[in-house]
């Protein structure tokens, strides 16, 4: 993480702000005026500007200008006096995140500043940079017709929408349209509108004004605004809530929108590229989806093709995913016979690339031995085989598992295996919610020797075999939840003292605790 700068002519603010931050584990760069800042700009950035708007030549309004106009996802906290506020409102209007009144209570300045960091560390987690792009492989002629197509596209900022069925890698050519775009050195965002609730969406997109609705404390950039001069990716665009379409069309339309509670129409130079699994035309007729905005949105289709009309790729496709996740797991690759091969390209992967992708991934982890065989994959794909299946471990399940659909078919990205592991991903979904008993194999029938590692295998196997759908973010949320509780516990609920136990930031912890719906947490 970036430290934070304090600008302030006023040594013994500066000092003040330095220590109370130090007891935070927080860095930090001083500055006494504005132009050691904008030097200092044009070699780093901070994570948070804290300044004050009163100090000798160029004032805190003019560099707060400045910031903006180069870094607008910056924030800046305003330091004023009581007799300034006509300052403090200029602020606002420049973009200031919040302003700090002196004098000051120092414990609601850390507690701003800790706002403004999570905000600051929000916005650094969703652009993304081109250089992250996944390759796009395939030898298909219908896949050197998207090649062609992403080509054609390179220098175009015209709208695009992408069809085609879940797991085609939608995502991925749109984020190969941004990288061969004019626009490649400029944010890529994207947002899959059907994973966010409709209340949220509309600021998700807009942005909100503080105080523009209850918990809107601080004015918030949109993806919108996060996309200036970029691309804007929206996924799923079919499941948008049908009031929202009226106002992303007028985007479209005039290139101005209104953050949520906001009176300052605002411009967007942003390329928008949409994708959908859905048949927009069949929505379009049941009234579900604005005609006016599918034409607006429908300006070049590109139609992915889906594995079954590729299936010359899936040898391809295979050797590559199974040599991503055993690099990502630093062991070596698995080998595809040729018969598993012949198998595998025969089968109907209703979820596509990214079906292939989850079975490279447990593949890595499950299957025997270096050579893969037809026997070696997953009993829900090889059903009404001569064989059986092997044991994918030393466990005997308590219960035989009852029949299911076919595994790894999945509507949403699945985490890659480094991501899972660095997460602590692989970890029994029951482990937080029961004990052992029957319902978890046993090693040997002794439930006291069994590792958690053993129980892990144990309950991951038994989760793919049954087919059940993103096992590694079930199983991650469980672990992360269960060592959250586990830590607070020991700390007699502090939070801070329980993510330095567990070796995590601060923000992470209380995100985490957000997003998990853990009680008895409170600061230190």
């Amino acid at each position: 993480m970036k430290p934070i700068w304090i600008v302030d002519d006023d040594e013994s603010i500066r000092w003040v702000l330095e220590k109370a931050l130090a007891r935070e584990n927080l860095a930090t760069k001083s500055f006494s005026n504005a132009r050691e800042v904008m030097d200092a700009l044009q070699t780093s950035v901070p994570q948070v500007l804290v300044s004050d708007i009163r100090m000798p030549g160029e004032s805190g309004l003019e560099l707060l200008q400045s910031v903006k106009t180069r870094y607008p996802g910056l924030p800046v906290i305003v330091i004023t006096a009581f007799s300034d506020l006509d300052s403090a409102v200029a602020a606002f209007q420049g973009g200031a995140f919040e302003y700090l009144a002196k004098p000051f209570d120092v414990d609601k300045a850390v507690e701003l500043i800790r706002r403004a960091l999570e905000e600051s560390l929000r916005e650094s987690d969703v652009e993304q940079t081109a250089a992250d792009t996944p390759e796009i492989l395939g030898q298909a002629p219908a896949m050197q017709d998207v090649f062609r197509a992403i080509g054609r596209l390179s220098q175009s900022n015209v709208t695009v929408l992408i069809t085609g069925e879940s797991g085609t890698g939608k995502e991925l050519v749109a984020r190969a349209l941004h990288k061969h775009s004019p626009r490649a050195a400029q944010p890529y965002i994207a947002l899959n509108t059907a994973a966010i609730p409709k209340d949220l969406l509309e600021s998700e997109l807009f942005g909100h004004e503080r105080g523009a609705f209850t918990g809107a404390q601080a004015m918030r950039r949109g993806r919108f605004e996060q996309a200036e001069n970029g691309t804007l990716f929206l996924d799923e665009i079919g499941d948008m809530p049908f009031d929202l379409q009226t106002r992303l069309l007028r985007v479209l339309s005039d290139g101005h929108f209104y953050r949520v509670g906001g009176h300052q129409p605002l411009k967007a130079n942003v390329r928008v590229i949409a994708a959908t699994h859905q048949n927009l035309e069949q929505r379009v007729k049941e009234g579900l989806f604005r005609e006016d905005l599918y034409h607006r949105l429908n300006v070049i289709r590109l139609r992915l093709p889906s594995l079954r009309e590729r299936r010359e790729d899936i040898p391809l496709l295979t050797r590559h995913f199974l040599a991503q996740s055993a690099k990502q797991l630093g062991v070596e690759a698995k080998r595809m016979s040729d018969s598993a091969m012949q198998f595998l390209a025969s089968l109907e992967l209703p979820g596509n690339v990214r079906q292939l992708e989850n079975l490279c991934n447990w593949i890595t982890v499950m299957a025997p031995g270096q050579t893969v065989e037809i026997k070696d994959l997953p009993a829900d794909l090889t059903h009404g085989q001569e064989f059986a299946p092997p044991a994918m471990t030393s466990f005997t399940p308590a219960a035989p598992q009852a029949p299911h659909p076919p595994a790894f078919v999945s509507t949403t990205e699945t985490p890659s295996i480094n991501a899972a592991i660095g997460a602590g991903m692989f970890v029994p979904q029951t482990m937080t919610s029961m004990p052992v008993s029957s319902s978890l194999p046993v090693p040997n029938g002794s439930a006291e020797k069994a590792s958690w590692i053993s129980l892990l295998e144990s309950e991951a196997a038994q989760m793919l075999a049954a087919g059940q759908p993103e096992v590694m973010d079930a199983l991650g949320r469980q672990f992360e939840s269960a060592l959250i509780k586990t830590a607070l516990k020991h700390t007699h609920g502090r939070k801070n003292d329980a993510a330095v136990r567990l070796g995590i930031g601060r923000n992470t912890i209380t995100r985490k605790i957000h997003e998990l719906g853990i009680d008895g947490a409170k600061d230190d």
